[in-house]
């Protein structure tokens, strides 16, 4: 019996590449985020590709594919906690506009309060892409329980609080052990 729904494959190399579902993306920075989400993946042992289990807004199985690392990579990356930051945002900046039809469009400016990380835009309407229709608080975390990754969004849900009436926001956690995003909407007040 053939798979009427076949797992989509998304290539972290994307990130890399002026790609149309990702107008506000930085390619230098996509760079960056794709060798940081190899190295984690790779520290976790999977094999290429590996299936990533999605739950939340839209539970589904995505395979992410990676080129292999080198020596270099790897010692760039030594900082586990800055690449598991960048590795979850590029793994979040490769899934969103899939699940959501929303893409990055603009870095949040720190120190304003908000509380998140990337301003999202509609892929679906061109004409307002670059309006900002919500935000995206994204986490990542390199080995976690069930329990643990939902701690990581209810501490990313009261932290977007303080911006809740400008715009819904999508709080994204990525745990690269299993590996699996739980990724969660906050409609406004």
């Amino acid at each position: 019996m053939t798979n009427l729904n076949p797992i989509k494959i998304l290539f972290l190399n994307d990130l890399r590449e002026n790609k149309p579902e990702r107008p506000g993306w930085s390619l230098t920075f996509g760079a960056i985020c794709a060798d940081a989400a190899a190295v984690c993946l790779d520290d976790g042992g999977h094999s290429i590709p590996v299936t990533l289990t999605i739950e939340g807004i839209q539970p589904c199985e995505i395979q992410i594919q990676w080129d292999a690392i080198d020596d270099t990579i790897r010692r760039f990356n030594a900082d586990r906690e800055v690449a598991t930051e960048y590795g979850a945002y590029g793994i979040a900046a490769l899934i969103m506009p899939h699940l959501t039809g929303l893409t990055i469009i603009e870095r949040s400016v720190k120190g304003k309060g908000l509380g998140f990380d990337f301003w999202l835009g509609s892929l679906e309407d061109p004409g307002t892409l670059f309006q900002r229709k919500a935000r995206l608080e994204v986490s990542g975390i390199r080995k976690g329980s069930d329990s643990i990754i939902q701690a990581r969004v209810n501490i990313k849900l009261e932290q977007i609080r303080p911006s809740d009436d400008v715009a819904p926001g999508y709080v994204s956690v990525i745990e690269f052990g299993t590996p699996k995003a739980r990724i969660v909407k906050k409609c406004r007040p």
